[in-house]
């Protein structure tokens, strides 16, 4: 379990518990401990990127990570910023290529050669396992524009990074699990234990921490680094959210990619509470049979960003991306989806203010 909290401007006070500590009497149960910040309007402004320009004369190509369009989360997000670019840009044509769990790093070469190959500028790399190859591709197509999602380790004049704050919006979840928990219990399941999961774990647990000096948080992963199986294998992020769930866990929260779709059966058969991650989860078909379980979903917004470099390339201005997509630009935040957490949506909003101004400071990395 992460342990000390990185705040600031979040007073506890352990002496108010259940609703009178949620701020305004309502919501919030006996986990809560922190007096709710101040109620705010949404506090994002929007991307820079101006989207009134023509994109019919590219043809663009996206490299999917592990499991691809139809993953209901990473892939799917990415997917949906090409699918607006097709109708509100007017590319004529998206190639896609999708990875493989077993694949090594020259199969991955060699499909961003095939997609610059074919003509496809700009190229999107959806993932940070992308960045050896495209340190070794970009170089070699100097005219062709490339994005790595999730890495900003590429210096090269031709590759864009783009590049969020996980842990911001997962801090927010971290809240609504706290809020929503019986049992001041809750859960984390990451796909693969590396620093960018890392993130959404360590945001969760101090958004969770931020509202109860009580709760208590369990923490797994399905592979350690250098295996990505843990983004497609619902299965075992099955047996490990049942485990979870028979240790008290009410509300769990993964960053697993498809192996997600095992966390929501869990919940499912177990009676908890799922948050969802990338996508808005509720509204994909792909787990529409366990959408009454998701009561919200951190989004990571991979379509907004994907959507904004498209556009920035066809208005030949990438200068006007943001460096990083986060809460003070909606590059991340949750979802509303289906009503679960309505009614806590002010002090949600309250403790993204907080973030944006910089009252409260959350860590990148898990604590203790």
């Amino acid at each position: 379990m992460a342990g000390a909290l990185v705040l600031a401007g979040c007073a506890k006070d352990s002496g108010d518990t259940g609703a009178d500590a949620a701020g305004d009497g309502s919501s919030g149960g006996e986990c809560v401990t922190a007096q709710a910040p101040p109620r705010a309007d949404s506090s994002g402004r929007k991307s820079e990127v101006p989207t009134d320009v023509d994109a019919s004369d590219l043809s663009v190509g996206l490299a999917y990570d592990v499991g691809g369009r139809g993953d209901a989360s990473f892939n799917d997000a990415a997917a949906a910023g090409t699918d607006r670019a097709e109708k509100e840009l007017g590319v004529p044509e998206v190639t896609e290529s999708t990875a493989v769990a077993t694949e090594d790093e020259s199969a991955k070469a060699q499909r961003l050669r095939q997609l610059a190959d074919q003509g496809s500028d700009p190229i999107i790399a959806v993932g940070y396992a992308y960045a050896p190859a495209l340190k070794e591709v970009a170089p070699d197509y100097p005219d062709t524009h490339f994005a790595i999602v999730d890495d900003n380790s590429v210096e090269a004049p031709n590759v864009t990074p783009l590049v969020f704050a996980e842990e911001q919006g997962s801090f927010l979840v971290g809240v609504a699990a706290a809020y929503k928990s019986d049992n001041c219990h809750v859960g984390f399941i990451g796909g693969v234990d590396t620093p960018l999961i890392n993130k959404f774990e360590a945001g969760f647990v101090q958004g969770a921490k931020a509202v109860s000096d009580d709760i208590s948080v369990e923490t797994d992963y399905l592979t350690p680094a250098g295996d990505i199986s843990g983004f497609n294998d619902p299965g075992k992020a099955n047996v490990v959210a049942s485990a979870q769930i028979d240790k008290g866990a009410d509300v769990l929260y993964h960053a697993a990619g498809a192996s997600g779709s095992g966390m929501f059966e869990a919940a499912q058969a177990g009676g908890a509470k799922a948050i969802g991650v990338d996508s808005d989860q509720y509204e994909q078909d792909t787990v529409a049979d366990v959408r009454d379980v998701i009561m919200t979903s951190m989004l990571k917004r991979v379509d907004v960003a994907v959507f904004d470099y498209i556009a920035a390339v066809a208005g030949d201005n990438l200068d006007s991306l943001p460096e990083r997509f986060d809460l003070s630009v909606d590059g991340v935040g949750y979802s509303t989806s289906g009503g679960m957490i309505d009614d806590i949506v002010p002090q949600l909003e309250g403790y993204k203010q907080q973030i944006v101004d910089g009252e409260i400071e959350v860590s990148a990395t898990p604590q203790g």
